[in-house]
């Protein structure tokens, strides 16, 4: 999307792409933000999207800019549920990420499919592993406590 010209939004409009004009080329400025917070608000219909703007938003302008551009506190938007999803698979990855670290720390080699196995179980099953990874004299023995804790199937969506 960064490779997007903030201007095709406004002069072609696209209102779906406004939440975004923080990310796009050219959009990473106040007066865009300002612009197209100003689109959103003019159409009732967009109106529900001022969060996500805020939120794009806050990869390129500090916090304080952006209070006062939206003129909300931000609370509002890290309380949303999409915020607070994006936030529990962020620490969901790092997660594994230290328990992988601590793994190689300990032991000379680690299967190659170790990675995606952890990256399917939940967190309190990798606070669990975390312990194990720790304690644990062997990898065969976190091994065995991984095969314990099988990873849910994929969904199939018909492909």
């Amino acid at each position: 999307m960064w490779e997007v010209d903030v201007s095709v939004v406004f002069t072609h409009p696209i209102p779906p792409l406004l939440p975004f004009v923080p990310v796009l080329q050219g959009g990473d400025n106040e007066a865009m933000v300002r612009r197209a917070l100003h689109e959103l608000r003019a159409d009732a219909q967009l109106r529900d999207l001022e969060s996500l703007l805020a939120f794009f938003a806050s990869f390129v302008l500090k916090r304080e800019l952006i209070q006062q551009i939206m003129r909300w506190d931000m609370i509002v938007l890290e309380e949303s549920p999409w915020y607070q999803e994006i936030i529990k698979r962020g620490a969901h990855r790092e997660r594994v990420r230290t328990l992988l670290r601590i793994l190689h720390k300990r032991f000379p080699t680690v299967p190659p499919d170790l990675p995606d196995r952890l990256a399917g179980l939940d967190m309190l099953t990798l606070d669990d592993l975390m312990d194990t990874a720790i304690t644990t004299p062997s990898l065969d023995e976190f091994l065995q406590a991984v095969a314990q804790h099988p990873t849910p199937e994929p969904l199939d969506n018909g492909e």
